[in-house]
C-alpha cells in the first residue's frame, strides 16, 4: 500500500514539473507559474500536519441591501423656500432639460416625477403631464420599418409613456391635442402609448357624464360646506332640509383662546319627521356611527338616528292601488307545463332594516357632540323629547376628538343612555 501511494505521488509531481517546464519554454517567468494541484491523489488523515483543512469555514454574513437615494432627487430640493407647489415642480422639470442636454436617465426622472406629483399637488394638471411627455427625446423611438412596428420598439420607453397616461387616467385627466402631438412625435402612431391615448379619448368621452349623481371636481375645503355636499349626496329626497346646528369656532365669547368646537350639520326630510312623530315612545331610538363616506379623495364620517324594525304583528300594511304599484300586475295566473324538477322558489336576499329618522355629520364623534345634535332635532321634532335615545358609537376615527378635549358645559339632562355593543346588560338597563 505504501509503494502504491509513493508511485502515485511521483506521477503527480512529474505532471506538475511538466507544466512548469512547458510554461518556461513558452517564455513565462517562473515566478508567475503556479504549481498545479495534484489530482487523483488520496492521502490519509495521518499525512496532514493540521486539521484546519478538514474544518469547513463559516459562511460570510450577507450584507443587507443598501437603500440608495433615487437619481435626480436633488432637482426637487432646489426650491429656495422649500415650497412644494406647481411652480417649483415645473422648475425642477425644466432644470433637468437644461443641465442634461442629451437627456440621459430621462425614464428614471419621469418615474420619479410621477411619484412626486401628489406631494406638489399637480396630479390633476394636464399641462404638467404634457411637460413630462416633452422630456422624452423626439424622433428617436419611432419605428422605422415593419419589423420595428411588429415588435416593441424601445420597450422601456414605451412602458414609461404608458405609465404617464395611466396616471392621467387614474386622476380623471382628459388628454388633449397637445398630448396627441407629443406622442406622435415621440413614439409614432404605431405604438402602445398612442394606442392607450386612442382608448382614453374613446371611453373618457363616453363615461364622462355617466354618473347620475355627479360630484364636483374641486371639493370645498370648508368642513361645513363639505358636510352639506355629503349629506345632499346621500339623501334622495329633494325636499330634505340641511340644518347647521353648530359652526366650528376656536375662540369663545370673551375672546380668549379655547379648544375648537366641532361643527354639527344634519339633514332631515318631511317624511322622516312624520315617521318620527308616529314612533312609539316606549321603544328607544339609536344613534349609530361613525360610518365612512368617500367624496372623491376625501373621507367624511356621518351618524344616523334610527329605530329597530317593528315586529310583524305590529306593522301596519298599507294597501297600494294596483295602478300605483310599480310591479303591476301583482299576480300572473299562467298555466305553464312544468315538470317535477322545476324550482318554484327563488332565492331573493331581502334585508329589512328599521327606519332612519335623520343623518348628521360632525367634527367629533363623541357623545357630548352628538347630544347637541339631538337637542337641535328636538326643536323641529317635539316628540323626540319623550323618546329614549341610546348611543351606539363604534371605535374612534382619525377625526375623533375625545370628550376630555372639549371643555364645554354639561348639556341639559336628556333621556339619553349610552350603550356598549359588548355589554348586553348595560344595553338592557339603558332601554329600561
Amino acid at each position: 500500500m505504501i509503494w502504491a501511494q509513493a508511485i502515485l505521488l511521483v506521477r503527480a509531481l512529474s505532471r506538475g514539473w511538466g507544466g512548469i517546464g512547458s510554461a518556461a519554454l513558452t517564455g513565462a517567468p517562473f515566478s508567475q507559474v503556479f504549481p498545479q494541484r495534484p489530482r487523483h491523489l488520496h492521502c490519509s488523515s495521518a499525512a496532514h500536519s493540521s486539521d484546519s483543512s478538514l474544518v469547513p469555514h463559516p459562511p460570510e454574513p450577507q450584507r443587507g441591501p443598501t437603500t440608495a437615494r433615487a437619481p435626480h432627487e436633488e432637482l426637487f430640493r432646489q426650491a429656495p423656500d422649500g415650497a412644494q407647489d406647481k411652480a417649483s415642480f415645473v422648475q425642477a422639470v425644466q432644470n433637468f432639460g437644461q443641465y442634461n442636454v442629451h437627456k440621459r436617465g430621462h425614464v428614471d426622472f419621469i418615474y420619479l416625477a410621477l411619484r412626486k406629483m401628489r406631494e406638489y399637488g399637480v396630479e390633476q394638471d394636464l399641462a404638467v403631464y404634457n411637460l413630462l411627455l416633452d422630456v422624452f427625446p423626439k424622433e428617436v423611438f419611432r419605428p422605422r420599418n415593419i419589423f420595428q412596428k411588429i415588435f416593441i420598439h424601445y420597450p422601456r420607453q414605451q412602458e414609461c409613456g404608458v405609465a404617464v397616461l395611466e396616471q392621467m387616467e387614474n386622476h380623471g385627466v382628459m388628454p388633449n391635442k397637445e398630448t396627441e402631438f407629443l406622442l406622435i412625435q415621440i413614439f409614432g402612431r404605431k405604438s402602445y402609448p398612442m394606442l392607450k391615448f386612442v382608448r382614453m379619448k374613446l371611453w373618457f368621452s363616453r363615461f364622462k357624464n355617466v354618473n347620475p349623481f355627479p360630484m364636483p371636481r374641486d371639493l370645498p375645503q370648508d368642513p361645513v360646506d363639505l358636510a352639506r355636499l355629503g349629506l345632499r349626496h346621500m339623501e334622495p329626497d329633494l325636499s330634505a332640509r340641511v340644518t347647521v346646528y353648530q359652526m366650528p369656532s376656536s375662540k369663545d365669547s370673551t375672546g380668549t383662546a379655547n379648544l375648537t368646537e366641532p361643527h354639527i350639520v344634519g339633514i332631515q326630510s318631511p317624511d322622516q319627521q312624520a315617521a318620527l312623530a308616529r314612533h312609539n315612545p316606549a321603544r328607544p331610538i339609536f344613534v349609530e356611527g361613525p360610518f365612512s363616506l368617500w367624496l372623491r379623495n376625501k373621507c367624511v364620517y356621518y351618524h344616523i338616528l334610527r329605530a329597530d324594525l317593528l315586529p310583524p304583528e305590529e306593522r301596519e300594511m298599507e294597501e297600494i292601488p294596483e295602478e300605483w304599484n310599480l310591479y303591476y300586475p301583482m299576480q300572473l295566473d299562467l298555466d305553464y307545463g312544468r315538470s317535477g324538477w322545476d324550482d318554484y322558489q327563488f332565492d331573493i336576499n331581502e334585508v329589512e332594516e328599521g327606519p332612519v329618522f335623520a343623518i348628521c355629520m360632525a367634527g367629533a364623534h363623541d357623545q357630548a357632540t352628538l347630544a347637541k345634535w339631538i337637542q337641535g332635532l328636538q326643536e323641529t321634532n317635539p316628540a323626540l323629547a319623550q323618546i329614549p335615545v341610546v348611543f351606539r358609537l363604534a371605535a374612534s376615527t382619525g377625526e375623533h376628538l375625545g370628550s376630555s378635549e372639549l371643555e364645554e358645559p354639561t348639556p341639559p339632562p336628556l333621556e339619553v343612555h349610552e350603550e356598549e355593543e359588548d355589554d348586553p346588560q348595560r344595553q338592557q338597563r339603558g332601554q329600561s
